[in-house]
């Protein structure tokens, strides 16, 4: 038997052996003696036994050691490519000059067209002059003292009035010399009391650009009643 198991088995008869003699003591008034000798050294001694160390745990396996790769064979090396063959001289022959060679001929040169020079634009003709100035001839000077016409008396009667519109010639001597009616009174008596007495009157001739000059000219005249 193993020793592990013989001590396991004394220890159990020690422990039974000592319930018994306690049984006994107990009996016979020995048990406090028999406490306080026997008990402690032996039972406690077996009891307090110091575990046996468990077995250590196995050492894991070594790693494989790596596998070297097999370094590869170097490539071999490039041969060197051969030089190209020289290029062999080619003979060449230069022709010789002629000795009646002409010379190159200078280019003509391109004929230059004449500028031709824009047409100046003729002068602008200059403004015709202004017309000269035109005076008429007047009638209504203080000097002149051109009496108004007579009023017929039929017409103050009939109670006549109007206005009669005459053309009259005029001299540069200021002479009427004719007399057209433009437009009438509506009566015939006023129309020519009218023509009469214009007849009869004096005018500062008409002038143009300063000159005396015949030309005609309206001449109205009013009759008119006092109420």
């Amino acid at each position: 038997m193993p020793s592990h198991l013989q001590r396991r088995l004394s220890i159990v008869a020690a422990v039974v052996g000592l319930h018994v003699a306690g049984v006994w003591a107990l009996q016979s008034g020995l048990l406090r003696r028999a406490m306080e000798i026997v008990i402690p050294v032996q039972v406690m001694a077996d009891l307090i036994e110091a575990p046996q160390p468990e077995p250590p745990p196995p050492a894991p396996p070594a790693p494989p050691e790596p596998r070297q790769a097999t370094p590869k064979p170097p490539a071999p090396k490039p041969r060197p490519a051969p030089p190209p063959p020289k290029p062999l001289p080619v003979a060449t022959t230069s022709p010789e000059p002629s000795p009646m060679q002409a010379a190159p001929a200078e280019p003509t040169p391109a004929p230059v067209e004449p500028v031709v020079a824009a047409p100046v634009a003729p002068p602008a003709p200059p403004a015709p002059p202004a017309p000269p100035a035109v005076v008429e001839p007047i009638s209504n000077a203080d000097y002149l003292n051109n009496p108004k016409p007579a009023y017929p008396a039929m017409s103050r009667r009939l109670v006549e009035e109007g206005r009669v519109l005459l053309r009259v010639f005029i001299e540069t001597d200021g002479r009427p010399t004719r007399i057209n009616v433009l437009r009438s009174s509506g009566f015939e008596r006023l129309d020519r009391a009218a023509t009469e007495t214009v007849m009869q009157w004096r005018f500062v001739p008409g002038k143009r650009g300063g000159v005396p000059e015949a030309m005609w000219v309206n001449v109205p005249v009013d009759f008119k009643l006092n109420k």
